[in-house]
């Protein structure tokens, strides 16, 4: 190992080569087509064997299912009543039968079942559709016989003959129909189409042929097997129930392959005696061996310059991963986008030019953080502010107030009186809730209609609102940032309803949704939605950017200012989003997470 490590890729695969090519070609080349021969045969087998198999499961589908849908003729009330019945004349008989349409819906529904046949021998049934008369000929059938002696159903392959003569073969599962209080014997036939066998297991590299119990071949993909007996291809033991066999017969001068395998009949005292052929697999493999010989042949002439030109450009992009994995790890991340090839070294080039890519991303990421960081604290520090300079005792404003309604109220001015009650209750709240870190949804509310009362005494009907919020929302429990609703509200107001000509409305809509990409956050949805001018596709978009950074007018805490709030509170997913036309009013949702008040 030390002698192939010295020098580099290219020197070390020229050595190895120079060192397996001194090895006997042909002893390789003997053991080679021995284990070749061996491998092929045995997957062949394999294949062959598994082709079986398939078979014996796609009989069984069929065979159950055929099973399943005899339960349905054999224990139908309709079909008993029309075996037991005595028919006055054949019109009776067929008006009888034509009502009902069980039997023809599986016939022609399931394309696996050829025909339906129902042999009675109550002597007023005439042939119709799947009913017949049995003839003496059908009572004297071994499985006439026996469907009537025995309750269990069984399997039999069974031949019948066209108008032409032609002699056809069909596995049919054979049953009693068991009358009820009737003096009368019925047996079903339900013949498995040979076509649908044929569709379902097409395969032109094999043969397959069936028998039943100790039977003649009843299916064959070969039709010159049918009715033949399954010694002339395979030595079947009948006694054995779980008979298998896999190995080579001498038929028609070929060495064909031969696998036989059983199968027990679905609730059925049956066995199937599968066998499938495979003719050709000893001339594939034997050409399979000459290619072998023609390869080994042309192995000792070119593989060293194959070699030697291949382990060039192979140690070339080695080389080159190695130069980009070295500026990486210094710092360098300005590499070549790509690597010849597709293989694993150019995987493993592309995986260090994405590594690198992400890396630079990370970098310019975390330096964009910190300074999103900064100025979120600078935000915050500078709304702090405002709000603390523009603090009032509360007392002094509140009494200053009431004095103002005592006098209204002793002058009977009551609407003055109640527009200052409400307009101190908005002050309360502002000043004692502002600068709260969370209130109750209710208290929000209130406040919100509140704002709305003194805003409809001031503009009379151009001011109409509604709000309403989903029933499964205890407002008194969940809470939320304090003054988050109103500037909404007052911004429908001032720049939505307060221009309109004519009936004005406002609603607020309260409900909960999922948020998230996998819906994992549940939020409160409030739309606040104004059937004011609206605004113009350019002046949306410019206040959309405009909310992204906090009111500086002094007047009031503005919609960007509560969009800044929640951001810096409460980060993704929740936030506001803005929709208007022109003409047709404006929608704003804000989305906040579903806070829960323990107390």
């Amino acid at each position: 190992m030390k002698f192939f490590n010295k020098g580099n890729i290219q020197k070390q695969l020229l050595h190895i080569y120079i060192i397996a090519g001194l090895v006997p070609i042909g002893i390789i080349g003997t053991i080679l087509l021995v284990s070749t021969f061996s491998m092929f045969m045995g997957y062949n087998r394999n294949l062959l064997e598994s082709y079986g198999q398939r078979v014996s499961t796609t009989l069984f589908e069929i065979t159950t299912q055929a099973f399943n849908i005899s339960e349905k003729f054999t224990y139908s009330e309709d079909v008993w009543n029309i075996l037991s019945h005595d028919y006055r004349d054949i019109d009776e008989e067929k008006n009888t039968i034509d009502k009902i349409d069980i039997i023809e819906s599986f016939n022609y529904e399931y394309t696996a079942i050829e025909s339906v046949e129902i042999y009675s021998d109550n002597p007023s049934i005439r042939d119709y559709k799947e009913f017949y008369l049995a003839t003496d000929d059908i009572k004297g059938s071994e499985w006439y016989k026996k469907a009537i002696t025995q309750k269990a159903a069984f399997w039999r392959g069974l031949s019948r003959q066209d108008k032409n003569g032609i002699t056809y073969y069909n596995i049919c599962l054979i049953r009693q129909i068991p009358l009820v209080d009737s003096k009368y014997n019925a047996v079903l036939i339900i013949r498995l189409s040979d076509n649908y066998f044929k569709t379902r297991l097409r395969e032109q590299q094999y043969e397959v042929a069936i028998s039943v119990n100790d039977g003649t071949i009843s299916f064959s993909s070969d039709n010159s097997s049918y009715g033949d007996s399954l010694y002339d291809i395979v030595p079947v033991d009948h006694a054995n129930k779980h008979y298998t066999y896999n190995g080579m017969q001498m038929l028609g001068g070929t060495f064909t392959m031969l696998n036989c395998n059983t199968l027990s009949a679905y609730r059925a005292d049956s066995v199937f005696y599968i066998t499938t052929l495979d003719h050709n697999s000893v001339k594939r493999v034997i050409l399979i061996i000459f290619f072998i010989v023609v390869i080994l042949l042309v192995a000792l002439i070119v593989p060293y310059e194959i070699l030697r030109i291949f382990s060039k450009y192979f140690a070339g992009r080695v080389k080159m991963l190695k130069s980009s994995m070295h500026k990486v790890s210094s710092g360098e991340y300005d590499i070549p986008p790509s690597l010849n090839g597709e293989d694993e070294i150019s995987e493993a080039f592309s995986d260090l030019v994405v590594t690198a890519h992400e890396i630079k991303q990370k970098n310019a990421q975390m330096y964009k953080a910190e300074l999103d960081k900064k100025e979120l604290l600078s935000r915050q520090s500078e709304m702090e502010l405002k709000m603390l300079t523009s603090q009032i005792n509360p007392h002094f404003l509140y009494n200053t107030l009431e004095t103002i309604r005592m006098k209204a109220v002793t002058a009977k001015d009551k609407e003055v009186a109640g527009a200052i009650k409400t307009l101190g209750k908005m002050l309360r709240f502002v000043l004692d809730k502002g600068n709260s870190e969370e209130v109750s949804l209710a208290n929000s509310i209130d406040h919100v209609e509140n704002y709305l009362s003194i805003q409809k005494m001031r503009f009379g009907d151009k001011i109409n609102y509604e709000i309403s919020i989903d029933e499964s929302i205890d407002t008194y429990k969940v809470t939320t940032l304090p003054l988050i609703i109103q500037p909404l509200v007052e911004n429908a107001i001032q720049h939505g309803l307060r221009e309109k000509d004519g009936k004005g409305i406002l609603r607020v809509d309260i409900t909960k949704v999922m948020l998230g990409d996998n819906k994992e956050y549940e939020a409160l949805k409030i739309m606040v939605t104004d059937n004011g001018g609206g605004m113009s596709e350019g002046r949306l978009e410019e206040l959309k950017e405009s909310i992204k950074t906090p009111s500086d007018d002094g007047r009031s805490i503005g919609i960007a200012n509560v969009y800044n709030r929640i951001r810096l509170k409460y980060g993704d997913p929740y936030g506001m989003t803005i929709d208007s036309a022109q003409g047709a009013g404006t929608v704003i949702n804000l989305y906040v997470p579903v806070q829960i008040r323990n107390n």
